[in-house]
């Protein structure tokens, strides 16, 4: 019981939360019980917090209730905890939701602190569980059985998404830092997300029991090795997977997510946001993994949390909160205010395209603009890294969201020797970037496999220049003279007057694993061309 009350290695957020709601390090449901919670409508008082042992399927797993406190049924909302975090996660969530009227029951998953059994990385075993849960909640408490919602901070997300998909008695998610994906997430355009795989594999070492299964995907995916394999692994555990299941079942499903989020990047909710038929609500906004909903669970006011509030409300409750009516993509660009759209098409009406022109010999760089250049090339070393990056994972993306201020570099400090650089003419108004630029490469004499990383920064007059956005891609399958094409992270950016966008392209980043030899080089020539989503 100590383990699982303790505070966490990784974030802090199980003690960090308790003395929000307490003043003391730990929680005690004697402590809880004569909660009184005052929302924005009439004070709701709750029966406070209760741990309890929940059996799952064939496991017992650690949990806590907190629900109102006056007879009646009432909407259940299940909240399974984050990766390597604990039922203390969302205390303070919990205590919210059960004033607004709800029985709230938050769950450690399988294999993690003091629940029973091996991690299962929201496969068939956690789906199985959910359901458990949900079951217990049903007998042991007073959920409405027809109004159960379940709701998640990233491992949390997933397994509400996919539990969706499996048990149809779940209405209403709210999935907040999720993925959508598991394949994209690992092995996003062929390249392997080195930090962020490390983080997790940490995370299981130190707080869970991982099992041989799990042990051997990340040994696969570290070494390399049996990518086929890893892929299917991760198929069975992707939301998309299950999404004609997910659209039969028709839960009201909330998305909210970070441009910047360096373990499930925004691109692979797109397609799924769009394939899905059900109520739907998609949120993007500026910042990392669980970095936007961070302050909420301490406890603090927090828009993405005031969006599941209102989601449930709406969907579970049968309180209108005028949420249907608004438009159901929702953005936070990295520089200006909220902004709505009728669907994720709507955000840019036009593309433009810029082509990658000659290197000047005076200062390294080339025009970005016009017609694709051709008759020039610009030969990038495999091994040598830049000042260009994209930062470090969970840090770099989630200072800025608390900051507002971009990570940027001094552009002249960027090796011409290492990277290639091309720089647009400077705008006379406003440019407002939204969605998701593509890039186009030519290579000439192309390695048989190799990456390349591509970065798109904002640069003002004197050589400060704010990364937009980034992504790196790699190809497996022969080289020679080939096209390669990336998607650049989805991002919405209001690029000044009197700035000039600019591309750099080079070979390394410490976030990624490349599948560059060494010693080799990687050529890029005309024909080259970026295209930018604008409004």
């Amino acid at each position: 019981m100590a383990r699982r009350r303790s505070t966490l290695p990784i974030c802090l957020l199980s003690a960090v939360t308790a003395v929000t709601l307490t003043g003391t390090a730990a929680v005690t449901p004697a402590a809880a019980a004569s909660a009184v919670v005052r929302t924005g409508g009439a004070p709701v008082a709750t029966t406070g917090f209760r741990f309890v042992d929940v059996p799952g399927a064939g496991v017992t797993l650690k949990a806590n209730v907190i629900a109102p406190s006056a007879a009646g049924r009432y909407p259940a909302v299940i909240l399974p905890s984050s990766w390597g975090l604990n039922d203390l996660e969302y205390l303070a969530q919990a205590k919210a939701l059960a004033g607004r009227g709800y029985v709230v029951v938050s769950y450690t998953p399988r294999g993690w602190w003091s629940s029973g059994g091996e991690i299962d990385t929201a496969g068939p075993q956690d789906m199985a569980d959910l359901s458990k849960v949900i079951d217990w909640t049903i007998a042991s408490t007073a959920a409405d059985p027809a109004r159960i919602g379940a709701a998640g901070i990233s491992y949390g997300a997933g397994l509400s998404a996919l539990g969706a998909a499996f048990d149809p008695r779940i209405r209403a998610v709210a999935m907040l830092s999720g993925w959508t994906d598991l394949t994209y997430s690992l092995y996003g355009d062929s390249t392997r997300h080195r930090q962020s795989a490390g983080l997790l594999k940490l995370a299981a070492d130190l707080l869970g029991r991982a099992g041989p299964e799990l042990t051997d995907k990340l040994e696969d995916f570290a070494a390399n090795r049996d990518v086929a394999e890893v892929a299917a692994w991760a198929g069975v555990r992707s939301p998309a997977t299950y999404l004609d299941a997910i659209n039969a079942n028709r839960p009201a499903v909330l998305i909210a997510n970070a441009w910047g989020d360096s373990f499930f990047p925004p691109n692979q909710l797109l397609d799924f946001y769009g394939r899905l038929t059900t109520p739907k609500r998609l949120e993007l906004r500026p910042g990392d993994h669980a970095i936007a909903e961070f302050t909420g669970v301490l406890g603090l006011e927090n828009d993405v949390w005031t969006s599941v509030h209102r989601w449930f409300d709406q969907h579970l409750a049968g309180v209108d909160t005028g949420i249907a009516g608004e438009p159901p993509v929702q953005v936070k660009p990295h520089n200006s205010a909220m902004e709505g759209y009728a669907d994720w098409t709507a955000l840019a009406p036009t593309t433009r395209r810029y082509g990658l022109g000659h290197i000047r010999r005076l200062d390294g760089t080339g025009l970005l603009g016009g017609d694709p250049g051709s008759g020039w090339s610009k030969t990038l070393p495999t091994d040598r890294d830049t000042r260009a990056n994209g930062g470090q994972v969970l840090i770099t993306n989630g200072v800025a969201a608390f900051t507002g201020e971009r990570p940027k570099i001094w552009l002249p400090a960027v090796d011409r020797g290492r990277a290639g650089v091309w720089a647009s003419e400077r705008p006379s108004t406003m440019q407002r970037i939204r969605g998701v630029p593509k890039l186009h490469l030519e290579l000439t004499g192309a390695p048989a496999q190799g990456t390349v990383v591509a970065y798109l920064y904002d640069l003002d007059r004197l050589g400060n220049a704010k990364l937009i956005t980034h992504a790196p891609v790699s190809w497996l399958d022969g080289g020679g003279d080939r096209g390669v094409d990336l998607d650049l992270s989805a991002t919405a950016y209001d690029l000044p007057a009197g700035h000039s966008l600019t591309l750099v392209v080079d070979t390394v980043d410490p976030l990624y694993y490349d599948e560059n030899a060494p010693n080799g080089s990687i050529t890029i020539g005309g024909g080259s061309y970026l295209d930018i989503p604008l409004t």
